[in-house]
């Protein structure tokens, strides 16, 4: 009975799409050509994040769970597209209620949202080229979380979260950091690229995760495929040249600024864990080496657009350190964070979000002004509390409906013949 159920609603959210979609006219005059051809390119290369985000989970995990991990982060781009066009967007950037989120009638079912440019948002691309752009984060975020639970989740459950997940924690967290009249846009709060709406989400979210699931009953700890992990990171950097430098809106001077910032950042983090990690006796790794790399990517998002290259580097410096330390704090504590999510994502965006409010060109503290990094501190507790207790109450919910974990037989036999009916050997 639920799987017709199921079927039923997702051929009437089908036909209401077909019925009710906006009618595109000709492209305006008012279009720069090479903004949108950067937009393009950019949507793109954000995309390819979340295949590479599946190659680096894949690879980190076990042998029995390769197939299931790598498939909750690609899932991901079907689920969110479809929900994002049809209320996410207009929730994220509808018109503002309260500012904490959209109007979900607004842009219903990408109502008014065509080839003409939004002046909120960018003036130079089509409005629809800006919505299909934000998409592209809103699939990544609630992939970053399963690394979090890899190895225990059904994945109907997990399908289910991230369509409430999607919906009531990132949705607003988007509004109230980038709509015009957002809360946090209105404070002066920034975040360039989504230091806060994306990786710092996807980790209070996977924390509660990985509290409200308890450990796995065998935590084994080699990495299934190396080079997979080595492939994820190649196609995560890269990808994030979009990711940041894409968030510039156009083909400009903040994009090359946050391109150069990006590449920087990372470099430095993934060296800085590499020798940091010698330092303390331990061996150069391959995962470390592509751990630090992310980290670096991870926090100089909030800041890409409004630091310079010096900057970048103290910021990926910092990050892979206190990161680090977290990591081997986090393995102390008995949280089972199977993939590291919380340390890489959520403190990596902590560490770029406060020194974004540090180091951001003449706003900062080093400018002498202390407002901009004030209301960071304060945007930091809400959206700690909002993403960690929100996420938590949502693994209730749906635990309640469908049972987010699998039984004890189905984890031992692992994921990929359980949940999948397939296995890589």
């Amino acid at each position: 009975m639920g799987k017709k159920i199921n079927f039923i609603v997702l051929a009437a959210l089908v036909i209401f799409s077909a019925f009710t979609a906006t009618s595109y006219q000709e492209l305006s005059s008012e279009i720069d050509k090479a903004d949108t051809a950067w937009m393009l390119v950019a949507s793109a290369f954000v995309l390819l994040m979340t295949p590479g985000l599946s190659f680096f989970y894949g690879g980190m995990i076990n042998k029995k769970n390769i197939i299931s991990t790598m498939l909750q982060s690609f899932v991901a781009l079907g689920v969110v597209s479809v929900l994002w066009v049809l209320v996410g967007f207009s929730l994220a950037f509808g018109d503002s209620i309260g500012g904490i989120i959209g109007n979900p009638f607004t842009y219903l079912n990408f109502k008014n949202v065509g080839l003409e440019p939004n002046p909120n948002y960018s003036s130079t691309i089509p409005f629809l080229l800006f919505a299909l752009f934000q998409l592209k984060f809103a699939i990544i975020t609630p992939a970053l979380i399963t690394g979090s639970f890899a190895g225990r989740v059904r994945f109907r459950s997990y399908i289910l979260f991230m369509v409430l997940f999607s919906l009531f924690i990132y949705s607003p967290l988007a509004h109230m950091t980038w709509h015009p009249d957002g809360l946090f846009r209105k404070w002066g709060v920034l975040d360039f690229a989504g230091g806060t709406v994306v990786h710092m989400s996807a980790g209070f979210a996977a924390l509660a995760g990985a509290l409200y699931l308890g450990k796995r009953k065998v935590a084994v700890e080699n990495h299934a495929n190396v080079p997979y992990v080595i492939l994820g990171t190649g196609l995560l950097w890269f990808g994030w040249f979009g990711f940041n430098a894409g968030s510039a809106l156009g083909a400009n001077g903040d994009a090359v600024i946050a391109f150069a910032n990006t590449n920087i950042a990372s470099a430095t983090a993934m060296i800085t864990w590499i020798f940091y990690e010698r330092m303390l006796g331990r061996k150069m790794s391959a995962v470390g080496a592509c751990i630090g790399a992310v980290v670096g990517l991870v926090a100089i998002t909030p800041a890409a657009g409004f630091v310079n290259i010096g900057q970048s580097v103290l910021i990926g410096f910092v990050a892979a350190i206190v990161s680090n330390w977290v990591i081997h704090l986090k393995n102390k504590s008995g949280i089972d964070d199977t993939l590291d999510v919380f340390p890489s994502h959520g403190i990596g965006g902590i560490v770029g979000m406060l020194l974004t409010g540090v180091l951001a060109s003449k706003v900062g503290l080093i400018y002498g002004e202390t407002t901009t990094f004030y209301y960071h501190l304060i945007a930091l507790a809400i959206t700690s509390v909002f993403t960690f207790g929100g996420s938590y109450l949502l693994f209730k919910i749906v635990d309640v409906l469908l049972t987010m974990r699998v039984r004890e037989d189905q984890e031992e036999r692992g994921l990929d013949l359980s949940q999948h009916g397939e296995s890589i050997e």
